[in-house]
């Protein structure tokens, strides 16, 4: 019911994509979900590229490391989301997990998200292949890096399908982990609500 290998190639091909055009979302159902949690990755990557740069002021970092914390809220804010279209999927095909069925150590839409932050790394690799400014030590390093990339990318790939499958089979329990982040929300962060912290 779900390929995989189909939303590897939607995260490839976005990447591609929002670095020569806006960032759009066309799609519906799981891969709507797919491309606006891969989105909120794509924006993370950058600030954090920022963030590193050493002619960054203090001004810049503070400014770049709130915008950090809003998109790697959205990031996991839609994780949960992608689980929560797979819940439907399941809930409208009437498909329920048969007795004994265990649950996996990480649900798919964890899944999904490391292989987004892989479809980023791999993009950012091959740009290191067209720079004119290194040597061949750097070039094959970073050929090897990008084989060991591809390879961790097709396996995890693979293991999402097969997850999916039992999941849909009804081998495997599906469940939406909440992850309840702290740091921004303003009834939890005691820096936000304004208690003295020591």
């Amino acid at each position: 019911m779900v390929n995989a290998k189909k939303i590897v190639e939607l995260q490839m091909d976005l990447v591609a994509e929002w670095h020569d055009e806006p960032i759009t979302n066309d799609f519906d159902g799981l891969h709507q979900s797919v491309c606006t949690q891969h989105s909120f990755n794509f924006l993370l990557w950058h600030e954090e590229d920022i963030a590193r740069s050493r002619e960054a002021d203090d001004k810049t970092i503070a400014k770049v490391k709130r915008a950090i914390d809003g998109y790697n809220q959205q990031r996991n804010d839609w994780i949960e989301k992608v689980d929560d279209v797979l819940t439907e999927m399941l809930a409208k095909e009437n498909i329920t997990p048969t007795e004994g069925a265990k649950l996996n150590t990480e649900t798919p839409g964890s899944v999904i998200d490391r292989l987004s932050i892989m479809a980023l790394r791999i993009f950012h690799m091959e740009e290191q292949l067209h720079r004119d400014d290194v040597d061949q030590a750097h070039l094959e390093s970073v050929n090897h890096k990008l084989a060991v990339c591809r390879l961790q990318q097709a396996e995890l790939c693979q293991s999402l399908q097969e997850l999916l499958d039992d999941i849909f089979a009804g081998k495997k329990r599906h469940r939406t982990y909440r992850q309840f982040k702290m740091y921004n929300d303003p009834t939890l962060n005691p820096y936000l609500y304004g208690a003295k912290v020591a």
